[in-house]
């Protein structure tokens, strides 16, 4: 691909990615048929915004990054989205010049002729990376009541042509639709509750649930009959929970979704997970960490042996670090086992097993056979019971490296656990390389950013005056910034998340404090004192950088 040739010379001449890693991304392009900057992206050599402005000169066209415009609907629609999604084409201003247009491949003179001469105006061509215009074509959805009315409607009048009274409710569309929005919306979840008069359906988004439509009750027990059959779930079992998987093709993409049904008073429950393949392009540079905790992360995984270990509460993404800290480490030349409950996402080159209790394959027992699978790499889910702990410890003392997570309420907590856990002081002193403590956020939403300065008082009222000095300085008034709402982000203000981060390096000192069984506490002072920076003050400073708000910040970080 002659695309692939220039960027591999650009990237060559600028000298930005270890020539080495370069040109084995550049040979396994052209292997694979692949673009190169899909691969580099993949192997998180480079990202999305670096990627884009080097495709555009090549192209020499203007960058242009959709996810920082707020585009009219009228203008949107001007180019119909069956195009749109099939060209990768989104049209975002119109003035004297013509039709501002971003492309994924603005080398296309087809469809540029094409669409020049239907519209009656020149095209203004800009280049977009695929993933911004992918993110750009949720604009044509239209609201899910409307569509759901929309296929009533449609049924409805396919069954009176048809000379039918009363027609059936079309369940595997509802079904296919609701799936659809809740990808489209960056929903994680997507809730089915039955209620008294109706059934409810609500999606998880940025981590906070959010009531999307009411269905009919009559229709509920077929919904939650055909999500069982594409979950290959017992359909006559209503009594007792069950778990199931199903895979979704939306957009030429894979979504992989996992299912759980269980009874409630009213019926059955369900809440599907959504993982899709633009989830697992995510990497160490995007999750949020700052430059001087991903070196600390980067010594830490780059040490043949040991243990690296994500702490936090449910849904704080440990798996997700764990995953990103795994893809940097997955090279050919060694073998990377795991052991999942579930299996999040299918990493290619990676040897992962499944927990399976009614077979009595748990953590534990898994882990033993790995040792026995002669691994460089494990990963283990979730350290939850003392025998996995004491496996875990001992494989990070034997040579191997081993990632895992742990529900506690940040880095130094960890200690203490695994001390509960029967681990011996001096084992995790020997083994333990790094401690992740972390939570999410929610990101302010860039298109209706704002910014306000407020007094230093009213600052110091939300988080005290040492952390306003440490974060802000001595200024009178302090420039924050917040999301006015609009119509993309449904008004919330808020539009993905990040992570907040505490990354704890087990050095010297806090080795013989180990050693010495000290508490969380004083483990956390040493920390503090030898540079850690706390999930609090991480979180403030992405405030500081107009990312996030401080009501975000203290909302995942107070006790």
């Amino acid at each position: 691909m002659r695309n692939n040739e220039s960027l591999y010379a650009a990237l060559k001449e600028l000298q930005v990615i270890d020539e080495q890693q370069l040109t084995q991304a550049f040979r396994d392009a052209s292997v694979q048929q692949k673009p190169l900057g899909e691969i580099l992206l993949d192997r998180n050599l480079i990202d999305d915004g670096n990627l884009g402005k080097l495709t555009a000169q090549i192209f020499s066209v203007p960058f242009i990054q959709l996810i920082n415009l707020k585009i009219p609907q009228e203008i949107l629609m001007i180019i119909p989205e069956l195009i749109a999604r099939k060209e990768k084409i989104i049209a975002f201003k119109k003035d004297e010049q013509g039709l501002h247009v971003a492309m994924s491949n603005p080398a296309n003179p087809a469809i540029i002729t094409f669409l020049s001469s239907k519209i009656g105006m020149p095209l203004v061509l800009y280049y977009a990376t695929p993933r911004d215009i992918e993110n750009a074509l949720v604009l044509y959805l239209k609201d899910i009541g409307k569509a759901f009315a929309d296929i009533m409607k449609e049924n409805l009048e396919e069954a009176s042509k048809k000379g039918g009274k009363n027609a059936e409710p079309p369940i595997i569309k509802i079904v296919e639709t609701i799936i659809s929005y809740a990808a489209h919306n960056n929903a994680s979840d997507i809730h089915f509750e039955p209620e008294t008069e109706v059934s409810l359906v609500r999606f998880r988004i940025d981590g906070v649930l959010h009531d999307i439509i009411q269905l009919p009750k009559e229709m509920y027990p077929e919904i939650v009959t055909r999500i069982k059959v594409l979950a290959r779930l017992r359909t006559d079992e209503h009594q007792a929970p069950q778990d199931g998987k199903i895979e979704f093709i939306l957009d030429e993409q894979q979504l992989d979704l996992r299912v759980s049904t269980v009874p409630v008073r009213r019926g059955e429950k369900v809440v599907m997970r959504l993982l899709s393949e633009r989830a697992r392009q995510i990497s160490l540079l995007t999750l949020g960490f700052s430059q001087e905790d991903l070196q600390k992360v980067e010594r830490a995984y780059k040490k043949p042996f040991g243990m690296l270990l994500s702490t936090g509460p449910t849904g704080s993404g440990k798996t997700t670090t764990m995953y990103a800290v795994l893809k940097l480490l997955n090279n050919r030349d060694v073998n990377i086992m795991t052991i999942e409950d579930p299996i999040e996402y299918d990493i290619e080159g990676v040897n992962q097993m499944q927990v399976n209790t009614k077979t009595d394959f748990t953590f534990a027992t898994g882990l033993r056979s790995i040792l026995r699978q002669d691994p460089n790499i494990i990963l283990v889910g979730e350290i939850r019971d003392s025998e996995t702990a004491e496996i875990a410890t001992n494989s990070a003392m034997t040579g191997h490296l081993v990632l895992s997570t742990l529900h506690t309420n940040d880095a130094a907590t960890a200690i203490p656990r695994l001390f509960e856990m029967g681990i011996e002081p001096f084992l995790i002193a020997s083994t333990v390389n790094v401690l992740i403590g972390q939570r999410l956020i929610r990101k302010i939403h860039t298109v209706c950013r704002i910014s306000e300065d407020l007094p230093r008082e009213k600052v110091v009222g939300f988080i005290g005056e040492p952390l306003t000095q440490k974060i802000f300085g001595t200024l009178p008034s302090i420039r924050l910034y917040r999301g006015k709402g609009c119509d993309i982000c449904h008004n919330s203000s808020y539009e993905g998340r990040i992570g907040v981060f505490e990354v704890m390096e087990v050095t010297d000192e806090i080795k013989q404090a180990i050693i010495n069984k000290k508490d969380a506490a004083t483990i956390k002072a040493i920390a503090i004192k030898n540079g850690m920076k706390t999930m609090e003050e991480d979180g403030l400073e992405k405030v500081k950088a107009g990312e996030t708000t401080i009501e975000e910040v203290l909302r995942v970080t107070k006790e």
